[in-house]
């Protein structure tokens, strides 16, 4: 392909792109910039048709993740995504739990056999800026860890990506969420989110402003309506979800660009 101007996100399951990367994609689309979505598993570990969980009795792994993959492709539409690449690989479920132990778990496939798999992808596209998860993918799910270790693997091996970023939330706003969420009369019980969750704005090198897309990320969380992962933001009040999800942010951990600014307000700042 073209050296165009291409971003790749890599994340681990279907809905995974929304929240960090949605605006991202959205707004690159929009610039005429390449977008690239890699997806890692099928989601085989989330909710079934009526809300069945994994393991109880009715949860069909094979079902969910076809149902998985057709949210996916109306999210990615709706995020104007150009071009998704599926890994296909087996859902991990979160950690902790008894699926961990498959072997077939995306968790636990070598990292350099998925990690080619990547790197054939980023041969085919040339990325010129590449976004993943951080060391612990965000909250410590071991699929969102393997998607970290294999876009790392993958960059180094083929020297392509420019950059690599981690997508992150940062922990004073996580907390500020929390709090808006409970005064607009949200109930989460005796939870509180852990201190530490989150990256320090101080450690945060890259904002992006999607202000104009948060409607369309809406949308894409609604178009994975089996899942109960985007139902925190979709009942909070619409000006809360602008506030929430209208600026994009990011940890630059690699850089080959010259002229690239510490704070960043553009992930391809230089390359441009």
């Amino acid at each position: 392909m073209s050296e165009r101007l291409t971003i790749m996100a890599v994340h681990a399951h279907p809905d995974d792109e929304v929240l960090n990367t949605g605006g991202v994609f959205a707004r690159y689309a929009e610039e005429g910039i390449r977008t690239v979505l890699v997806t890692c598993t099928n989601g085989e570990q989330g909710d079934g048709p009526g809300g069945v969980k994994p393991g109880a009795p009715g949860h069909d792994p094979a079902a969910v993740a076809e149902q998985r993959l057709g949210e996916l492709r109306a999210s990615a539409a709706l995020l104007e995504i150009e071009h998704v690449e599926l890994l296909g690989y087996q859902d991990s479920g979160m950690d902790g739990w008894d699926t961990n132990a498959d072997p077939r778990a995306f968790a636990n496939v070598p990292v350099s056999t998925a990690a080619a798999e990547l790197a054939t992808l980023i041969q085919k596209y040339r990325p010129q800026v590449i976004v993943t998860y951080d060391e612990n993918g965000g909250y410590g799910h071991p699929d969102h860890i393997q998607a970290h270790r294999i876009t790392v693997a993958a960059t180094e091996s083929t020297g392509i990506p420019a950059k690599l970023y981690h997508a992150v939330t940062p922990r004073e706003s996580a907390h500020e969420m929390f709090a808006a969420a409970k005064a607009n009369g949200m109930d989460f019980g005796d939870f509180e989110p852990p201190e530490d969750f989150g990256t320090p704005m101080a450690e945060i090198t890259t904002a992006i402003d999607v202000a104009a897309y948060t409607r369309r990320k809406v949308k894409a969380l609604e178009a994975h309506g089996s899942q109960g992962d985007g139902a925190f933001f979709l009942g909070l009040p619409e000006q809360i979800q602008d506030l929430i999800l209208g600026t994009e942010y990011f940890v630059r951990k690699h850089n080959r660009v010259d002229g690239a600014p510490d704070q960043e307000t553009d992930l391809f700042a230089g390359l441009r």
